[in-house]
């Protein structure tokens, strides 16, 4: 994890999407299943069934669209274990060491958009070639790009990605004065983060009691970025993180954040920010359409119909993930299998029914329509319509082998400090430059 990443690197395009003139594109559907853990391995049934075994960052909706229950009655001889680990800041080192030993791993492994090129330069002979299983023309070309290595070795199936919206408590804004309209919101901080941040300022003067505008700086600074058109790596693969407009524009509006009192401070994906949900801490979130499913199981009863979906100030893209089989299974025949049924279009179709995690397979995207209790959940907003807008317009970004900890770098440590230790932009910046140069060995 701390190889330097200097000089040319092959990179991949994250999201060329705007020649999708009909397409609707994914998120990340990414939630927690009770924060258990990735304990790697294979192991077969007593009653003579193979036992599958998933690893995943998160809940990627496959349980809760019932797929596991589905194949397992298609194929009587198969059981299926997901393991879950929370944060894929934990999940990939853990996976990382697991692939290099050559033992431990799942049968099937999940990759983030974030790691996936490390996964391709240092991490290929790990994994099978999926590309020869597989019709690959039924991914997004860019997509199925990002797990190909320079010699055409295709290291993980697309599942979904990020398109950009803006989730929000209408209730809470109707407490604080504010406009709670949709689309009247989205004009009203249309083009600009620092819109929204002059919303939240609003929001504070006339906050309900015990609530924020918004849950932390690092969900503004990870939306911001993703609408951006250069982030840590150049087109050529060039290290640019500390010069990058992108980056310094994201970390500006979340510093406008985390020095003010509109934030509720909260690290995402820990347990503090999942009560946050439950408690109606915050007002908005930044919202990819993976997180429309997280907000749902972690919001419960007491959210539905309070909740609302905006388009983001910009189309961006944050999020996004693959599923490989490591060589290492100990039933790859089997484990191939699963995962191209798990990543076919129709199953992608299943995964945006339940939780509205956006396919990569453009040929799931003409009749995608998302479960009644999630439009209900979400007061009726058109949450195909605002995320497919979205995607349509994301600019192509390049990813680096370290994309994935340089981002950590700069949100779980600058931007904290900043936000929860009292420090100053300059000492946040600082303490995230150290990270930083640890991690790409400098």
């Amino acid at each position: 994890m701390r190889t330097s990443t200097r000089g040319s690197r092959r990179m991949v395009a994250l999201a060329a999407v705007a020649a999708l003139a009909t397409g609707l594109l994914a998120g990340c559907a990414e939630d927690s299943e009770n924060g258990s853990s990735n304990s790697g391995g294979s192991g077969d049934d007593p009653k003579g069934k193979i036992t599958l075994t998933v690893g995943t960052f998160g809940v990627f909706g496959y349980k809760q669209a019932g797929l596991y229950d589905e194949y397992t009655k298609l194929h009587p001889d198969i059981n299926i274990k997901e393991n879950v680990t929370t944060r894929t800041d934990v999940y990939w080192p853990k996976t990382l060491t697991r692939l290099q030993a050559g033992s431990g791993t799942d049968d099937i492994q999940a990759i983030e958009v974030g790691n996936v090129t490390e996964a391709v330069q240092t991490q290929a002979d790990k994994f099978v070639d999926l590309g020869k299983e597989v019709d690959k023309s039924q991914w997004l070309d860019w997509k199925l790009a990002q797990a190909t290595t320079k010699d055409g070795k295709t290291i993980g199936l697309g599942t979904d990605i990020g398109p950009m919206a803006i989730c929000y408590r209408k209730d809470l804004f109707e407490k604080a004065g504010l406009e709670t309209d949709r689309t009247k919101l989205a004009e009203l901080w249309k083009g600009d983060w620092s819109k929204y941040v002059d919303l939240g300022n609003d929001y504070m003067k006339k906050a309900p009691k015990g609530t924020k505008f918004v849950d932390s700086a690092s969900s503004v600074y990870n939306a911001a970025l993703g609408g951006a058109t250069e982030r840590y790596y150049d087109k050529d693969g060039n290290v640019v993180w500390d010069k990058s407009a992108g980056v310094k524009e994201a970390w500006d509006v979340a510093m406008e954040v985390a020095t003010s009192d509109m934030s509720a401070k909260l690290k995402q994906f820990d347990k503090p920010w999942d009560q946050g949900y439950a408690n109606g801490t915050f007002a908005t979130v930044a919202c990819p359409a993976w997180m429309i499913g997280y907000i749902q199981q972690k919001s419960g009863d007491s959210g539905k119909g309070k909740w609302d979906v905006a388009a983001a100030p910009t189309a961006a893209n944050w999020g996004g993930a693959f599923l490989g089989v490591p060589t290492a299974s100990k039933h790859q025949k089997e484990a191939i299998a699963l995962a191209k049924w798990l990543t076919a279009p129709e199953q992608q179709a299943k995964v945006f029914a339940e939780q509205a995690s956006f396919p990569s397979t453009p040929s799931a995207y003409a009749n995608l329509k998302p479960a009644a209790d999630t439009t209900a959940y979400f007061s009726d907003a058109p949450i195909t319509q605002i995320f497919s807008d979205s995607a349509k317009t994301i600019p192509t970004q390049y990813l680096g082998a370290k994309d994935q900890p340089i981002g950590t770098a700069i949100t779980d440590i600058g931007i904290l400090q900043v936000e929860q230790k009292g420090k100053t932009p300059k000492q946040g910046w600082e303490s995230a430059t150290k990270e930083i140069k640890d991690v790409l060995g400098q």
